[in-house]
């Protein structure tokens, strides 16, 4: 960056123009804006006007002195001694204000360019009166408080267009972060979390609880009539494969005929057990099997070897590597179902999702007791983090002006308050000359 001869930033080849809005200085995120440069117009314009206040008053006090001289009367003396005062007074405060930002005439005067000499020391000022007036517990509790957080998220939230438009926000975050989300990560993560939950959990006595549940009301026997249906319908179908299955577990040296007797006699006995069993609800094996079903829960619940049993099972189950295939499917099978429900906007999710935000701002706006839960856990959130990087964030402003260039922090002020300052000096022109007036006329009263 180098300077124009009117002391406005002007940019080099190869950095931004004034028309792109903002142009760089050296200094880490140190911009030179065209609102500062209209302001540096501006306080060029101003310090015209009050440098040409201050050569008036130098003309007056002139001419007055050549009147009097000349003896145009008394009255000479009053104006030689208003403009005289108001000299020292522009002079006074030209100096003042100069001095805050540079060496007045090039002398190095003590305390004189304050802000570039200073420039360290005022950026760590300004990081410790932040944090002890703005970043105190008490004083962010109280604005939060003062706020009302609460109602003013509840009403807005109750607006159906604002409904939609955090619906559509909600549903593109979660957009991105699944797909952000490597499916092999997620697959590890969640197989892992299932093996360690699974390992950590004894299944045995809980299955032996059900099991045993299932048998006093009787929901097993709805298995076992259906199991009955399909015995009976496959023997029926397949009588053939039954006598084939009979006959080849035969000896080799009895005859094909008693073979062939000895399984039909089986397959009839086989399917007239079948049919009783389906058709008789008290039949002897239905009570055998509610009887081994009942020991077999006990034994769940109870018999150590049969407990250790189903755990080795279990960690069977879990290491083989289809059942590792299922969990990565489902879990592809649930990220594309989600995905597909945020992109639609008449998905269930959606609906869902909207009518949830519409419930919570209309239940913010009318229940006290919610938002004042809602604005404790804001106030203790926000005075959480204050309180914990106070250091950080008063560090950040430390450490942001310290990076700053001197010269360009310089400008950058000036052109922010040197409007302002240069009033100073017209005030001091005024002031003084009005004070000098009053101060001569009192002693000439006094005198006389």
């Amino acid at each position: 960056m180098k300077q124009s001869h009117g002391g406005e930033p002007a940019a080099a080849g190869g950095g931004s123009s004034a028309a792109d809005g903002v142009m760089p200085v050296p200094g880490a995120g140190l911009t030179y804006s065209a609102a500062d440069a209209e302001r540096r117009r501006g306080v060029r314009r101003m310090k015209t006007l009050a440098t040409g206040l201050l050569l008036a008053v130098a003309v007056v006090y002139g001419l007055a002195k050549w009147a009097g001289a000349a003896g145009a009367g008394g009255w000479t003396a009053y104006v030689a001694a208003a403009a005289e005062a108001g000299m020292v007074g522009a002079l006074a405060d030209w100096f003042a204000v100069t001095a805050l930002f540079r060496h007045p005439m090039g002398l190095r005067v003590p305390h004189t360019a304050i802000i570039p000499t200073k420039k360290d020391q005022l950026g760590q000022s300004l990081g410790e009166f932040v944090g002890e007036n703005f970043l105190s517990g008490d004083v962010v509790r109280l604005r939060l408080r003062a706020v009302g957080i609460g109602t003013r998220l509840g009403a807005w939230l109750s607006r159906p267009e604002h409904a939609d438009r955090v619906t559509a926000e909600l549903a593109t975050a979660l957009r991105g972060a699944l797909t952000v989300l490597r499916d092999t990560d997620v697959q590890a993560v969640v197989g892992e979390a299932i093996t360690r939950r699974a390992d950590a959990v004894e299944l045995a006595p809980g299955a032996g609880a059900l099991l045993e549940k299932v048998v006093a009301d009787g929901g097993h026997r709805r298995v076992v009539d259906l199991v009955c249906v399909r015995a009976h319908d496959w023997l029926v179908t397949h009588q053939d494969s039954v006598m084939e299955a009979v006959a080849g577990g035969a000896p080799g040296w009895t005859p094909r005929f008693v073979d062939r007797k000895v399984g039909e006699r089986v397959y009839r006995e086989l399917l007239r057990f079948v049919t009783e069993m389906r058709d008789m609800p008290g039949h002897p094996a239905r009570g055998a099997v509610d009887r081994f079903l009942s020991d077999f829960a006990s034994d769940l619940r109870s018999d150590a070897d049969t407990r250790a049993r189903v755990e080795r099972l279990k960690s069977e189950l879990l290491a083989r590597g289809e059942v590792q295939d299922v969990i990565a499917s489902v879990w592809s099978s649930v990220r594309a179902m989600i995905v597909a429900a945020a992109e639609d906007e008449h998905s269930e999710l959606r609906r869902r999702t909207r009518a949830s935000v519409l419930s919570l701002g209309t239940r913010m706006t009318d229940d006290a007791r919610l938002r004042a839960k809602i604005d404790g856990w804001l106030e203790d959130a926000a005075v959480y983090v204050v309180t914990t990087y106070r250091d950080e964030i008063t560090a950040l402003i430390t450490d942001t002006v310290a990076s700053w260039d001197a010269e360009h922090t310089t400008r950058k002020i000036e052109a922010h308050i040197g409007r302002d300052l240069q009033f100073i000096r017209i005030n001091g022109t005024v002031v003084g000359a009005l004070a000098g007036l009053l101060i001569f006329t009192a002693s000439r009263l006094l005198g006389a």
